[in-house]
């Protein structure tokens, strides 16, 4: 499938990476962050502007500092643990700040991995995380298999109709590798991200393809008109649709919270849920690594998470990517 157009039209500074961090941190720190959060806050929306996911880092920025001072985002909340069954938990994330709440679930996981190979973490009741493949690639940083998902607010078409009844639900798979170029997918719901949505209707460009329904229930390649109806198409017609559901099925249910449907009668989107599964090490045999590395070097193309490392690299040389604009408006919190 064709995107948008990825060409660099916009104004981006290249800033040192000390720069966005101290002054993410700062504005954090004021409203009432600890520095230890506010930093796994401010380097998760870093990180992501860095690996070239802007729409969910740097960009994002803004919405999330105003979600915190309209006290949809509780600065102080920490997750409990509801119950646990074995290598199952369910966890409670108090509405806290979504990055936090993710990466804490994570590690959660994985430290019941390595008492049973396989850990589950489901949280209920938290708030947007940015960007799914952050949490699966630092599993992957310390030797895990990886999968996690959310759920979000129904703003997709469900096949054989142009309401908005499923989420853009992303899933994140990962798996490590010893040369720390680990395989990593990230994927939302949506034939074009919602980022790619708003980048796409900032420069004025048409899709390729229709990627949604306008307000009069008509398909159109406008991305600003799917921005208005928020009504976008899912990816691969019925089998998108099919997956989004009983992605919002799994995770809603083993977390014991809103479903997507829950969560579209709420006045703006949170409060959703989230599934991590974290892979033991040791369940990696001499044999199925090396597999996994002859799969890697016959593979005839790009394999998934290869541009992110690439982009990492080449932005930590030449400086974290910011559009001059969101740098602005973040300056202005």
């Amino acid at each position: 499938m064709a995107r948008p157009s990825e060409s660099p039209k916009d104004d981006i500074l290249r800033l040192p990476l000390t720069t966005v961090l101290d002054l993410l941190i700062a504005i954090l720190t004021a409203r009432g962050f600890t520095r230890s959060r506010a930093w796994r806050c401010a380097y998760t929306f870093t990180e992501n502007s860095l690996v070239g996911g802007p729409s969910h880092g740097l960009n994002r920025f803004p919405r999330f500092v105003e979600w915190i001072d309209r006290e949809r985002i509780d600065v102080d909340a920490h997750p409990s643990r509801l119950d646990s069954h074995g290598a199952f938990e369910r966890w409670d994330g108090k509405l806290g700040p979504g990055p936090v709440n993710a990466a804490r679930a994570m590690h959660r996981a994985m430290r019941i991995a390595l008492r049973y190979g396989i850990g589950c973490v489901a949280l209920s009741n938290t708030n947007h995380w940015l960007r799914a493949g952050s949490y699966v690639a630092r599993a992957a940083e310390k030797g895990f298999l990886a999968v996690c998902t959310t759920n979000t607010e129904p703003n997709l078409a469900a096949w054989g109709t142009d309401e908005a009844c499923v989420g853009n639900n992303p899933i994140a798979l990962s798996v490590p590798r010893t040369d720390g170029h680990h395989v990593v997918f990230d994927g939302a719901l949506s034939q074009f991200s919602y980022g790619s949505l708003e980048r796409a209707a900032r420069r004025g460009e048409t899709l390729p393809v229709p990627g949604g329904f306008n307000e009069s229930g008509d398909p159109t390649t406008n991305p600003a008109e799917i921005l208005r109806s928020q009504r976008a198409l899912p990816i691969g017609y019925w089998k998108g649709s099919a997956l989004s559901l009983l992605l919002d099925l799994f995770v809603s249910g083993l977390a014991d919270g809103r479903s997507t449907r829950e969560i579209g009668q709420l006045d703006a989107e949170h409060g959703v849920c989230q599934l991590f599964v974290a892979f033991a090490p040791f369940l990696l045999t001499p044999h199925a690594i090396a597999t996994l590395e002859q799969t890697l070097a016959n593979y005839p193309t790009r394999y998934p998470g290869q541009r992110a490392h690439r982009a990492r690299e080449e932005n930590r040389a030449r400086g974290v990517p910011v559009d001059a604009t969101v740098w602005s408006t973040i300056h202005t919190l």
